[in-house]
């Protein structure tokens, strides 16, 4: 991801602390219109490690504000932090998701189109945040998203890193990755679009093949969408030219 890690951050417009740790906080970033506004919230990459914060989409997040959609940013504990990993990770998830639903107005956002999205990692935490109706969600979108945590772990995804999130394997902790693995989670009945690069070879494209297929198994209104010349970090670039799918995806599910 080292092309988008390299592109400045821009300002946000607000910075919404949602507990006491220093990584407990979102950037949110607004339209130029009237409101209230169609909001999604962003879940950085970066395979849950420290290494890697929410600076690094926000260039994307405001490109899509000057689209026309609020992006809340959020921020969460990691892998290499002090209460990162299971169950922090998740819990500041839903906690940073839970209060943003609940202070919309305050922000002039509309509570009617709202939608969860993330990349890579937070492909993953959007998924399974979906699932977890902390707030009416229109939609949830994922790009090159880690939606199969026990088939990442049989990858070896990042020298192992899915074990490393969970505190162990599959076999150790079956339950864990039950609640938290989206594939083993559907039906959401939540609105959901995946797009996945073809040449990616971070994520492998059979993750989102495979939870798009159980997906709609279950009921789950679930799209698929391969782009052919596109690897992994080229969609959370607004310059590239994956940026008009992705925002033609959410415009086409929040507004």
């Amino acid at each position: 991801m080292q092309s988008a890690l390299s592109k400045p951050a821009p300002d946000a417009d607000a910075r919404i602390a949602y507990g006491q740790d220093p990584n407990q906080f979102g950037e949110l970033y607004l339209p130029r219109a009237t409101g209230p506004h169609p909001t999604i919230i962003f879940l950085h990459g970066g395979f849950w490690r420290a290494a890697f914060d929410l600076k690094h989409a926000a260039p994307l997040c405001k490109a899509l504000a000057m689209e026309g959609v609020a992006c809340f940013n959020l921020e969460y504990r990691r892998i290499g932090q002090a209460g990162g990993g299971w169950p922090g990770t998740f819990d500041d998830v839903r906690a940073g998701a839970a209060f943003l639903a609940k202070n919309l107005g305050k922000y002039n956002l509309d509570p009617k189109r709202l939608g969860v999205a993330g990349h890579s990692a937070g492909g993953h935490l959007a998924l399974w945040l979906a699932g977890e109706k902390v707030a009416p969600l229109r939609m949830v979108l994922s790009l090159a998203g880690v939606a199969d945590l026990r088939r990442g772990f049989e990858l070896k995804l990042n020298n192992g890193v899915v074990g490393e999130l969970m505190g162990g394997d599959p076999g150790k902790h079956p339950d864990r990755y039950a609640r938290c693995s989206p594939i083993e989670r559907v039906p959401i009945k939540v609105f959901t679009r995946l797009i996945h690069g073809i040449k990616d070879d971070v994520v492998p494209l059979e993750i989102s093949k495979r939870y798009e297929a159980a997906a709609r198994k279950a009921g789950d209104d679930a799209r698929l969408i391969t782009l052919p010349a596109t690897g992994h970090s080229e969609l959370i670039d607004p310059e590239a030219l994956e940026f008009r799918v992705i925002s033609s995806t959410l415009r086409s599910g929040l507004l």
